[in-house]
């Protein structure tokens, strides 16, 4: 039994950059000849001259945002599949409706390497209590399973009661699916007195695992580790225990990706520890989605795993970057108020906070500038009606002073 999924994991830093940068061309050239949204996208990009991280950056962002519209104008999948319909594998539905494809072949959404730095193993019997129906989670992470060599009970959703006798009659080890219905389950057992001390391992994903539901898990035996992953993309990052079963910090990034992190609104990069936009590019044949803006909000964190893993490690999904809102009627977002910065360059960040009462809304732009010319707040102000067609304020603050907490346009009013 080896400590990691292969040897990809234990890489140097640099041969993986070098690696990836080697491999981005040839993705970018696919891309354009094979998806015909893509071609679109990237008209005049030479794919040859994307071979590092600051060509990269100078491509557009196709956010998941984006989807249904390109759907609509070329369905089903926007013209950004490089496989065509007929030699897909399946199909999903996400509500929107968003359509998302599988491939062929084995561990197509890579979710294996998170199970197995979760301890899965071949021989585990796993209870995945993942959707089968319309939304991809129950196929992603079975096929992740299946590569391992574990054999899974495709349970799905709901009647815990089944669940509960399921897990005891077969004797299964593992489980997947939701925190909260791994507790559910749990909470179940003890009711109804059902012994469910075969259970070592759980891998969760889909929404926020408290420390404390992970703590109680620990206390009755079973490790539980978790997954970043999104329906277009597949494994994003994961989480790796130590022998004890405690968990190490962060989620490691999966091998066969470019993630960036851009400040919200555009396809900046930020600077490393600053939170941002999770965008992604894949190297995946079938759907190679060329820097996707997730809409999520996440961070790097310095250093690397003490678990041997070498790859870069983010602090996992911190929130949305779309903070559109809306103001006396009109919609404001990100976008618009990096707009007005990029008027400014003295403006090295800024946060958009709207206040007030409904009907009496008050937009106030903070600004951290180094450099503060004479008649700066007022030219702000006519870049904001400008940008916005809204009256805003202008408050200047001391350099590092705002909040890393990736917010653009924070909403402090109160309705209710």
């Amino acid at each position: 039994m080896t400590e990691h999924y292969d040897t990809l994991e234990t890489r140097s830093p640099d041969e993986r950059e070098a690696q990836l940068m080697a491999a981005l061309p040839k993705q970018i050239a696919l891309a354009k000849r094979r998806a015909p949204g893509f071609r679109r996208i990237l008209k005049g990009v030479d794919a040859k001259s994307v071979d590092s991280r600051a060509a990269l950056a100078r491509l557009p962002v196709t956010r998941k945002s984006d989807l249904g519209e390109l759907q609509k104008a070329a369905p089903p999948l926007g013209g950004l599949n490089a496989t065509p319909l007929e030699k897909l594998n399946k199909l999903f539905v996400s509500p929107g409706p968003i359509y998302e494809p599988e491939g062929l072949g084995k561990n197509w959404w890579r979710t294996a390497r998170g199970l197995y730095a979760g301890g899965f193993r071949a021989g585990d019997l796993v209870v995945n209590t993942f959707a089968y129906h319309f939304t991809p989670a129950g196929s992603m992470l079975e096929s992740g399973a299946l590569a391992i060599g574990c054999t899974v009970v495709p349970t799905g959703t709901g009647q815990t009661e089944i669940q509960v006798s399921t897990i005891r009659d077969l004797g299964a080890v593992a489980f997947v699916g939701t925190p909260s219905f791994l507790k559910l389950i749990v909470e179940k057992a003890a009711e109804l007195n059902v012994d469910l001390s075969c259970l070592k391992k759980a891998h969760v994903g889909a929404e926020y695992l408290p420390p404390a539901l992970r703590e109680a898990m620990r206390a009755r035996g079973i490790g539980v580790s978790q997954t970043y992953a999104t329906a277009d993309l597949g494994l994003l990052g994961y989480e790796s225990l130590n022998p004890d079963g405690s968990v190490n910090e962060g989620m490691i990034l999966d091998e066969q990706l470019i993630v960036e992190i851009v400040r919200p609104g555009t396809g900046d990069p930020v600077a490393p520890g600053e939170v941002g936009e999770v965008v992604v590019t894949t190297f995946n044949k079938d759907y190679p989605l060329v820097r996707f803006g997730t809409g999520d909000l996440s961070a790097v964190l310095p250093g690397t795993s003490p678990c041997g893993r070498t790859n870069t490690r983010i602090k996992g999904w911190m929130g949305r970057a779309d903070q559109t809102t809306k103001v006396r009627a009109m919609f404001v977002t990100p976008k618009q108020v990096n707009e007005v910065l990029r008027r400014h360059p003295e403006v090295t960040k800024a946060r958009l906070v709207v206040e007030g009462e409904t009907g009496n809304d008050r937009m106030t732009l903070r600004c951290e500038a180094n450099d503060r010319p004479a008649g700066l707040v007022e030219a702000i102000v006519g870049s904001i009606r400008d940008v916005t067609k809204l009256r805003g304020e202008v408050e200047l603050v001391a350099p590092g002073s705002l909040p890393n907490d990736g917010k653009v346009i924070e909403d402090l009013r109160k309705y209710g």
